[in-house]
């Protein structure tokens, strides 16, 4: 059976599929992102507190990714990925309904259990369907659909909350992720590389254990994790400061501003072909460069070139996401589900703990603490993609020496 090649049907209803997949489950769960102002004032709490409705929907799409992943190696990738994307949507209507804080935190931790199953799973796919040529332009559309989907997700919820509430405005995100997720159903091409596995939790377990084996996907999880943090980090807290004096923005031109996004979608499908033409190590490099230089520029207090350096944050996050999670499936040899689903449980705990720690540095040291936070993730982030380059070169040795 031949892969699905870039120029056919084939890919582009995949690729359209998986768009409409990433949109809905990323405008989900960053829909209360530019709304923790409200949601701070409403319930009489802190900022670092009202980021734990990010936090825990987070770390809840972490731990079930774990799971996730390994069943769609048992029921399938599609129906698996399809059932997550309608319970989610239905999930993201009830959740506006929350009359308390602690209601509205359930919800969200309910919602991070039901979401995991596009991202544990979506990248696998690819990796199994897509013609390994095809590969880095297939998961950088991917990944701009959920940069589409977040950027969406945070400009609707603002809007609909100026105008009306934060209650109507996930309303309207659930009514538009159910309608992501029918097109995702009837588009998507059913798996022709997938072999069910019988479903046995020690063997799974196993395998999911063994994936810690390969060296590489250790440093690729921990780049997660910080790229995660410090990305989860900016954005949690640039609205409370936009809000604030000097600016006072309104609540519509704050979710504006994640309009930015734009440059996400543009910048992990380019450098993820950059990545297949020049080496995955320099340009993930380059890309963590970018989001370093971004973050500095949010230090000046000129609107203006704030909103510039978020823009050429997130040209670096996500060049430096999608050039990650395509060398996840690179370096696992087996079960790539269960590889994928350990990246993103790293890159979502690195949200939880990034975000909830954002705000202690936040709430201590004003901005400038969040962006010291930042610098030092990125560096660290820098230091293992060297040690990717060597393990990688070292790979390409061993296997021209047995050629």
């Amino acid at each position: 059976m031949s892969y699905i090649k870039r120029g056919t049907k084939s890919f582009r209803m995949a690729n359209l599929a998986l768009f409409a997949g990433g949109f809905n489950t990323f405008a989900i769960l960053w829909s209360t992102q530019p709304l923790l102002p409200e949601i701070a004032n409403e319930f009489h709490i802190s900022p670092a507190v009202s980021s734990l409705t990010l936090s825990s929907t987070t770390i809840a799409l972490a731990i079930s990714m774990l799971v996730v992943g390994s069943l769609s190696e048992v029921f399938g990738r599609k129906s698996v990925m399809t059932i997550s994307l309608i319970a989610s949507s239905i999930l993201a209507i009830i959740t506006a309904l929350s009359p308390n804080f602690h209601l509205l935190l359930l919800c969200r931790i309910l919602q991070g259990i039901v979401l995991a199953g596009l991202p544990a799973i979506a990248m696998a796919y690819l990796g199994e369907e897509i013609d390994p040529k095809s590969l880095g332009m297939a998961m950088g559309l991917y990944i701009s659909g959920n940069s589409i989907g977040g950027m969406g997700g945070r400009i609707i919820s603002g809007v609909l909350t100026d105008y009306f509430n934060w209650h109507i405005a996930l309303i309207g995100i659930g009514i538009i992720s159910l309608m992501a997720s029918l097109l995702f159903w009837f588009t998507l091409p059913t798996s022709a590389h997938f072999q069910p596995r019988k479903f046995a939790v020690v063997k799974l377990g196993k395998s999911l254990i063994s994936q810690f084996n390969e060296p590489g996907l250790i440093y690729l999880f921990g780049t997660g994790f910080l790229l995660m943090g410090s990305f989860v980090s900016l954005y949690n807290y640039i609205g409370f400061q936009l809000i604030a004096p000097p600016y006072s923005l309104s609540q519509t031109i704050v979710g504006f501003i994640f309009i930015v996004y734009i440059v996400g979608t543009f910048s992990s499908t380019w450098m993820g072909m950059l990545a297949d033409q020049h080496g995955r190590r320099k340009i993930l490099q380059l890309s963590l460069l970018i989001l370093l230089i971004g973050a500095c520029i949010t230090l000046n207090t000129n609107l203006w070139l704030k909103i510039i350096g978020i823009a050429v944050f997130t040209f670096g996050f996500f060049a430096g996401h999608s050039i990650a999670s395509g060398w996840v499936g690179k370096l696992s040899t087996h079960d790539k589900a269960q590889a994928s689903s350990l990246y993103l449980f790293f890159y979502y705990i690195g949200s939880s703990i990034g975000g909830t720690v954002g705000g202690m540095f936040y709430s201590d040291f004003g901005w400038i603490g969040v962006i010291v936070m930042i610098i030092v993730f990125t560096i660290i982030a820098i230091g293992l993609s060297v040690r990717l380059g060597t393990i990688a070169k070292r790979k390409l040795q061993l296997s021209s020496q047995k050629l």
